[in-house]
C-alpha cells in the first residue's frame, strides 16, 4: 500500500487547540467483516487488532476523571471486539452516553445476531455507514451484496424502534463519496435518503453525516495509484473554510488505538501522528494524573474536515 503520509506532513494547516474533552473515541480493533474502498482505517477480515478489556477500563477510567459525556466507539466492527458487551454495559451501568459506528451487516454475519437486540436494549445511539441510496453505488464501494444486507439490517433495527418518532432510539446514517470528490449539501441529501429509503423500503432514521473521504489509507493509496492525489489534495486546500475551525471535532475529542494510544483524532491514529500532547507516545494511562493535551497536532489531511460544508464524525460543520 502506497504511503500518503510523505505527502502530507510537510503541508501547513492553521493551528488548533482543544477546548474541552466531551468524547472519547475508541478504536476496538481494525477487525471487519468488509473491505471498503473508501476505508481511512484499512480494516478488513484479516486484521487481527483488537483492545483488550484492560485497556477498556482504563478508558472508563479517564471518561470519569475529566468528565467525559460519550464513549464513541468505532472500528473496523466494533461489535467484533470480544469484549464489545462488556465494554457497553460497564459504560452505561456509568451513564456515558454510548455510540456505536456500526457497519449494518454485521447484523446478518454468524454468531453477531444478537447484535441489534442489544444495541436497543441498552438504548445505543447507532451510526451506521450507509455511502448511497443506490445499490450500485454501495456494491461498488463495500462489495458485491452489501447494499441489500444493509437495508435488511435497517429495517430490523427500525422494528425494534430506532429512527421511529418518539422512541429515543437514536439511528443515524453516514455517507461517503464515492471517488475523489467532496460530498453534496448534506441537509439536501438527507432529504433525498429520508424519501427514497422511506419509499422504497420502508426505512426511518434520524439524521445523515455526509463525511469527507481522507487522502490516507486505503483511499489515499487508490488515489496515488490513480494519479488523483495531487488534485484531490488541491480540491480540499482549495474548499477550505476558516470558519470550519471552530467546530472540528478535535476541539472536543480524543481518539484512542486499541493498544490505549492518544491521538487528536482517528485520521491521525492512521497515520500514526500522535496526540500533540506531554510525550512522544502519549498513553491512556497518562491522563490519570496528567492535563489534558491542548495543541493539536495538524498536517494536510486536515483540509478534509474543513472544505466545503466541513466534515467530521458527525457530519457537516455548517
Amino acid at each position: 500500500m502506497r504511503d500518503t503520509w510523505p505527502r502530507l506532513k510537510d503541508i501547513a494547516f492553521p493551528a488548533i487547540e482543544r477546548d474541552a474533552l466531551d468524547t472519547l473515541q475508541l478504536n476496538l480493533g481494525y477487525l471487519c467483516n468488509l473491505s471498503c474502498t473508501h476505508c481511512h482505517v484499512n480494516a478488513g477480515p484479516r486484521r487481527t487488532e483488537l483492545m483488550g478489556r484492560d485497556t477498556m477500563a482504563l478508558a472508563l477510567k479517564v471518561a470519569e476523571r475529566f468528565e467525559v459525556r460519550t464513549l464513541d466507539l468505532t472500528g473496523g466492527s466494533p461489535e467484533m471486539n470480544p469484549d464489545f458487551r462488556w465494554l457497553v454495559d460497564a459504560a452505561v451501568e456509568r451513564g456515558l452516553q454510548v455510540m456505536d459506528r456500526l457497519n449494518p451487516t454485521i447484523i446478518e454475519e454468524p454468531g453477531y445476531e444478537w447484535v441489534a437486540e442489544y444495541l436497543a436494549a441498552r438504548r445505543v445511539e447507532a451510526v451506521a455507514s450507509l455511502p448511497c441510496y443506490s445499490q450500485a453505488n454501495v456494491d461498488a464501494q463495500r462489495g458485491k451484496g452489501v447494499f441489500e444486507s444493509s437495508i435488511r439490517a435497517l429495517q430490523r433495527i427500525n422494528a425494534l424502534g430506532y429512527g421511529q418518532p418518539g422512541s429515543g432510539l437514536e439511528l443515524n446514517l453516514v455517507y461517503n463519496p464515492g471517488g475523489a470528490f467532496l460530498p453534496p449539501d448534506q441537509v439536501k441529501l438527507e432529504a433525498d435518503y429520508k424519501r427514497l429509503l422511506g419509499e422504497n423500503f420502508g426505512i426511518v432514521f434520524n439524521h445523515l453525516y455526509a463525511l469527507a473521504n481522507m487522502p490516507i489509507q486505503r483511499f489515499g493509496s487508490m488515489l496515488i495509484s490513480k494519479g488523483q492525489f495531487d488534485t484531490y489534495l488541491a480540491t480540499l486546500q482549495g474548499a477550505h473554510r476558516d470558519e470550519n475551525l471552530a467546530a472540528v471535532m478535535c476541539r472536543s475529542l480524543l481518539s484512542v488505538d486499541y493498544r490505549g494510544y492518544l491521538y487528536d483524532c482517528d485520521f491521525n491514529q492512521m497515520l500514526d501522528l500522535p496526540a500533540a500532547g506531554s510525550s512522544d507516545q502519549p498513553h491512556l494511562r497518562d491522563l490519570l494524573t496528567e492535563a489534558l493535551p491542548r495543541r493539536i497536532a495538524v498536517a494536510g489531511h486536515c483540509y478534509g474536515c474543513t472544505a466545503g460544508q466541513g466534515s467530521s464524525c458527525g457530519g457537516a460543520l455548517v
